[in-house]
């Protein structure tokens, strides 16, 4: 540990703790705590959604996947850019129309049903879980790295910062922390990956031809097959990561801090390209750490490779390096985990607690004192299980979130929107078949099950799928088709019309009639 590090730490944690007290000055609602008041502009957004996207798993679990694993590792990237193209023309409009706080709120405009709010809820609540493990993993092995303390005290460090940042600003402290570590994780993988061009002679012909012949792989390196060694396998990631974008309940919540829709379609539009710039430069970083630090070297500081990325930093600018992208890492980890403490807490609070136990009868001063304590039990349950979850690559667990999102959410919100014979038992069914189907192929699979021990339980998979998606997705979809045509109770035509117009200009036919 030394004055370099501890300075950046200290500035970044400043920074941030600044911002949420002017946060707290400004959250007295309901909305200002879940929505910052609709307040923020589509660049902002814009920015804020990039942030959700360039978290541990994206900024320390991808560069190391690709440093181990080469080109599979990539498949990570193109999945996340792709996938905002689905999120913009297809979601991101009538969301912001139909939604109020939650993602149970958008499908409970079309079917008014404590079953389906109560459903979508536990579907939030297991994705923002999924997706916190990933984020303190990647931050307790980077706390580890750098001042050499226990990883279960780097994970506790970073559980109180979190739920500070949630209990006292807010959204409004959540999206402005998550658009200054945007700006500073953009800024540090530009310099590392214009250092690591550096040491290729700026030439990317010369960068792929050394990676050809710099690690045990050889050519392989460059071609998908290490880790995903059959195509239905790299279909299925790609399934995952492509859809599961659409039924992220943090990044959907990001809509509902616009003021109307043409600001949300904005904001996409702003992620779409930071994130293209982003995840493509992480083709650098990952290469850059597999030629000069080596993968021996990766693996022996963290198996799972999620300090690639650092140790590449210090490999280039030596500790100073070092501790500026390592402070900019843990702010994106705090930023990140904030969201989805967020995300995690309206489920509990607004949808379960608000809206079905108190069936909408809280004053906005009980709403948000059960918004925080929502906060704190959310985030209580991550940490106690990230602790049993150090040896687990972020990136594995993020796609496994993104795979739930894509079998349960995604079905339910495409259906609730454009297919007019959808009804409650559709709905029901699509998010409990993907939600089932999901996590019982996983518990199954080589991610759980290894015969030599690198999974959590020794022996054989059942199951050799790594991720679930091109099974749990199609289930979710053709449970809601069955569900809805099976049922003997159809919805009034009349509630789709009414929906159908509202998500596309975000007018209530109600208000109009009256």
């Amino acid at each position: 540990m030394s004055f370099i590090t501890v300075g950046f730490f200290l500035g970044i944690i400043g920074l941030t703790l600044i911002v949420t007290y002017i946060a707290s000055k400004r959250t007295s609602s309901a909305k200002d705590f879940y929505t910052a008041g609709g307040g923020l502009t589509g660049w902002q957004n814009g920015l804020a959604i990039s942030g959700d996207y360039l978290s541990a798993a994206a900024f320390l679990g991808v560069s190391g996947a690709i440093a181990l694993n080469g080109f599979d590792g990539f498949f990570f990237s193109i999945g996340y850019v792709v996938a905002n193209l689905v999120v913009l023309y297809m979601i991101a409009e009538p969301l912001r129309n139909l939604g109020k706080f939650t993602l149970a709120d958008m499908i409970t405009a079309r079917f008014p049903d404590r079953r389906i709010r109560g459903t979508a809820a536990i579907s939030t609540i297991t994705i923002v879980i999924l997706y916190m493990i990933a984020q303190l993993v990647g931050a307790g092995a980077l706390i580890q790295l750098l001042f050499g303390i226990d990883y279960w005290i780097a994970v506790l460090i970073v559980g109180v910062m979190m739920t500070t940042y949630v209990l006292f600003g807010g959204m409004t402290a959540t999206s402005w922390v998550q658009i200054i570590k945007a700006v500073l994780l953009l800024f540090g993988t530009i310099l590392i990956s214009f250092l690591v061009f550096r040491q290729f002679d700026y030439s990317i012909l010369n960068m792929f031809e050394e990676m050809s012949t710099s690690t045990e792989f050889g050519e392989k390196f460059l071609n998908p097959g290490i880790k995903y060694t059959n195509s239905i396998d790299s279909i299925s990631m790609m399934i995952a990561l492509v859809l599961g974008t659409g039924g992220l309940p943090h990044i959907l919540m990001r809509f509902f801090t616009v003021k109307d829709a043409k600001t949300a379609r904005k904001s996409i539009q702003w992620a779409t390209w930071i994130t293209a710039i982003f995840f493509t430069l992480t083709i650098f970083l990952g290469f850059g750490a597999a030629a000069f630090i080596g993968i021996p070297e990766i693996i022996a500081a963290n198996p799972a490779g999620n300090t690639a990325a650092p140790l590449l930093a210090e490999f280039l600018g030596g500790e100073v390096l070092l501790s500026f992208i390592s402070a900019v890492a843990f702010a994106t980890i705090l930023a990140v985990v904030s969201g989805l403490v967020l995300t995690g807490a309206s489920a509990i609070s607004h949808d379960i607690y608000g809206e079905i136990i108190k069936k909408g009868k809280l004053s906005e001063k009980e709403q948000v004192l059960a918004a925080r304590v929502g906060s704190i039990s959310i985030a209580a349950v991550s940490i106690i299980l990230a602790l049993g979850a150090q040896t687990m690559n972020v990136s594995f667990l993020v796609s496994l979130a993104f795979c739930l999102a894509a079998s349960a959410n995604l079905p339910v919100i495409l259906y609730t929107i454009y297919w007019k014979n959808f009804n409650t038992t559709g709905a029901l069914s699509a998010m409990i078949t993907g939600i089932v189907t999901s996590l019982t192929i996983v518990f199954f699979s080589p991610n759980i099950w290894n015969p030599e021990g690198k999974a959590i339980f020794v022996g054989d998979p059942l199951i050799d799928l790594s991720n679930p998606a091109i099974i749990s997705v199609p289930a979710g979809f053709l449970a809601g088709y069955i569900g809805s045509k099976l049922s003997k109770k159809k919805q009034d035509p009349r509630i789709f019309r009414e929906v159908k117009v509202k998500a596309a200009t975000g007018i209530s036919v109600k208000d109009v009639s009256h």
